[in-house]
């Protein structure tokens, strides 16, 4: 997740810039819970964090003009080591001008496999295969192409009247909380964290129209 931060479009925004916010805690979530059920739980974090502009000026209505004072990082970058085996690079920042970021890219041993920024759900899925040698992209099924953002409160719906587990369920809030916070942990300690928290990886939703 990359971009320059709030102040020119929020018109409160301070509050990202303070102890229980940042590039991670506010936008970690949708990116660590798309990896998680991709390939499931992770074990250890190794991270790095750093504050690039002390100093931020708000650009948007009604507080234009006003200063923020940084109090937290503002990138946050490291690797997450999964059971699976997989090992995953993942940035969170406020301090990049532009880029072609974010989505999510998964390499594999036969191809990579794209997907599309897990905050607004909807976009093209491309496959690349060491027997295609090119990018296509990938069908895909109804009826949850778009943006879904009521999606796991529709789910959570259908698993208690079916009686199955849901897929948001509150071990993978926790194992995603955990990993969140096991990168500035490592930063601030200069090791490796192990994780304490697992979870099932979430199944596939049922797709019904």
């Amino acid at each position: 997740m990359t971009n320059h931060g709030h102040e020119d479009w929020h018109p409160d925004p301070a509050f990202y810039y303070k102890p229980g916010a940042g590039p991670m805690l506010d936008m970690g979530p949708y990116y660590l819970t798309a990896l998680v059920n991709l390939m499931g739980p992770a074990v250890s974090v190794s991270g790095s964090a750093a504050t690039t502009f002390p100093e931020r000026t708000i650009t948007s209505e009604p507080l234009s003009g006003t200063k923020i004072e940084v109090e937290v990082p503002t990138h946050v970058a490291g690797t997450v080591n999964f059971a699976s085996g997989a090992v995953a690079t993942v940035v969170t920042t406020f301090d990049v001008w532009a880029a072609n970021l974010p989505r999510v890219e998964i390499y594999g041993t036969e191809g990579s496999l794209s997907v599309p920024d897990p905050n607004t759900f909807g976009g093209p899925i491309r496959v690349w295969t060491r027997e295609s040698g090119d990018w296509t992209d990938v069908p895909i099924r109804k009826p949850f192409s778009e943006n879904s953002r009521g999606l796991g409160v529709a789910d959570m719906a259908d698993a208690i009247i079916n009686d199955r587990p849901h897929s948001a369920s509150a071990e993978l809030s926790a194992h995603v909380l955990e990993i969140m916070h096991a990168f500035g942990r490592s930063s601030d300690s200069g090791r490796r964290i192990d994780l304490a928290t697992t979870c099932v990886r979430p199944p596939m939703l049922a797709l019904r129209e």
